[in-house]
């Protein structure tokens, strides 16, 4: 019987490898078909408000939109702190920050509180974004959304992508990115 539950447990185990392999490939593929000047997908999230967001609403203005893996982790309240922190000059160059996570309403609202967060942090429960997004990592029960941002300029296309970021100064690179961006369309 012993032999038995170790040779199931060995099956299940291989086969949530297996999952989790095949998941990260089809996110990786995904990102591919991610590139900068394609219309940015739109979605439709509750924030940590309860409040209906989608990325239509935003048109006329930027969009950094920021995947992020976890509420309340240190590099998660770095990154949320830092874009907190410089919410003003990001708003000064007519762009909104939209935070995602596959975190809880009630996690996002109870993250924002805590570290005064302006920005709306949307819940994608399900991943479905994040994995439009390319910014999807695991299988259920551990998937995360990977710390990926998207530059969306006001036309709705992706102007930027960023797939690796230091949570430590990746407000100000955005920022940078933001004015060099605008400078070159003539807008600020």
């Amino acid at each position: 019987m012993r032999r038995l539950v170790k040779i199931a447990a060995s099956l299940l185990m291989g086969l949530g490898i297996l999952a989790l392999g095949l998941d990260s490939a089809t996110a990786q593929a995904e990102e591919k078909e991610m590139t900068v000047g394609s219309p940015a997908p739109d979605f439709s999230l509750v924030d940590q408000n309860g409040v209906a967001r989608t990325l239509a609403n935003h048109r006329q203005r930027w969009v950094v939109l920021y995947f992020y893996p976890k509420d309340d982790t240190p590099g998660c309240t770095t990154e949320a702190c830092k874009f907190r922190d410089d919410y003003a000059a990001v708003q000064r160059l007519d762009a909104d920050i939209l935070g995602v996570s596959i975190d809880s309403r009630e996690s996002h609202a109870a993250f924002a509180k805590k570290y005064s967060l302006p920005f709306p942090l949307l819940v994608d429960p399900d991943g479905v974004v994040a994995k439009r997004y390319g910014a999807l990592w695991g299988v259920w029960p551990l998937k995360f959304a990977r710390r990926h941002t998207f530059l969306i300029d006001p036309q709705g296309r992706i102007a930027r992508i960023y797939r690796e970021v230091d949570p430590t100064t990746h407000s100000r690179e955005v920022i940078a990115d933001l004015k060099a961006l605008q400078a070159a369309a003539g807008t600020k």
